[in-house]
């Protein structure tokens, strides 16, 4: 047995999921067809990559794995595009965060439009909730959105969980006074999951500084004019992360999923499958 990109797709599905059934879902193939390609993949390993509990996990074999996986697959895909659709044509409609845009994806997009000269893209910064109303709308063929939970968005990618911090210059917190807050403006599940662990533990809060931009907020949050909620790998070096749990409530992790209406327009295709290879950890 090799090690083929049909075998290496069903684990990288069952490792994304958690699940054979949302797994074969989203690789076309039956749930025992994909349950026996693990088999197989894990004998001929000789090591086992799956806990077969009442929910799957990765092994420590498994964890390890998944990063040659992704390696391997993604350059695969790195040499269809290059070499098998150098020459695909169209317009993608993109919609993200901008504060994704701003951390992320410069670099991948530049990347893609290298690859794929030939495709327009179009891309578009707003808030998760209007993104998703808007990708209903069929305003957008993708969209990276911020969830809650993953199941928030059931036909979704998963694309990574990431721990959320409080950031900002702790000395502004006054246990006598309301917590200020530098936070985007509703709708934004970063403001929503602050205000509602703040409200659980009790604390007092009130929002001093408002901007849908990440510059703006960064910049706000370096003037001590308060505090703002941040995915852990968002975090500026220069910015500090309020680690006292005394001080400040915890916040759940949060999640990034990426939305594709069903279709086989193959610039499409091959633009979410690049931006899953590059941003899944």
């Amino acid at each position: 047995m090799n090690l083929d990109t049909v075998t290496l797709q069903c684990f990288l599905a069952v490792a994304d999921t958690g699940s054979f059934t949302r797994a074969a879902e989203r690789v076309g193939r039956t749930q025992s067809a994909v349950s026996q390609q693990m088999a197989k993949l894990e004998g001929f390993l000789g090591r086992p990559l799956l806990n077969r509990g009442r929910t799957f996990s990765l092994t420590p074999d498994g964890e390890i794995f998944l990063r040659y996986a992704r390696q391997i697959f993604a350059l695969h895909c790195e040499a269809l595009d290059r070499f098998k659709e150098p020459d695909l044509e169209g317009e993608v409609r993109f919609g993200l965060p901008e504060d994704f845009a701003s951390v992320f994806l410069s670099d991948v997009l530049a990347e893609f439009a290298r690859f794929h000269p030939r495709i327009l893209l179009h891309i578009e910064c707003d808030l998760t909730l209007n993104l998703f109303e808007r990708f209903r709308q069929k305003e957008f063929d993708l969209v990276l959105v911020k969830m809650n939970r993953p199941e928030d968005f059931p036909n979704g990618q998963d694309v990574w969980s990431e721990t959320l911090e409080w950031v900002g210059d702790a000395s502004v917190l006054d246990p006598e006074r309301p917590i200020p807050l530098v936070l985007s403006p509703q709708p934004c599940v970063y403001r929503a999951r602050a205000i509602s662990a703040l409200e659980d533990a009790g604390r007092k809060w009130r929002i001093v500084f408002s901007s849908p931009s990440y510059a703006g907020t960064i910049a706000a949050v370096k003037a001590g004019m308060g505090i703002t909620v941040l995915p852990r790998n968002m975090v500026p070096d220069d910015v500090q992360v309020i680690l006292h749990q005394d001080l400040m409530p915890f916040l759940a992790d949060t999640h990034i999923s990426l939305l594709k209406h069903q279709g086989q327009n193959p610039a499409i295709n091959s633009f979410e499958r690049f931006v899953l290879e590059k941003l899944k950890p």
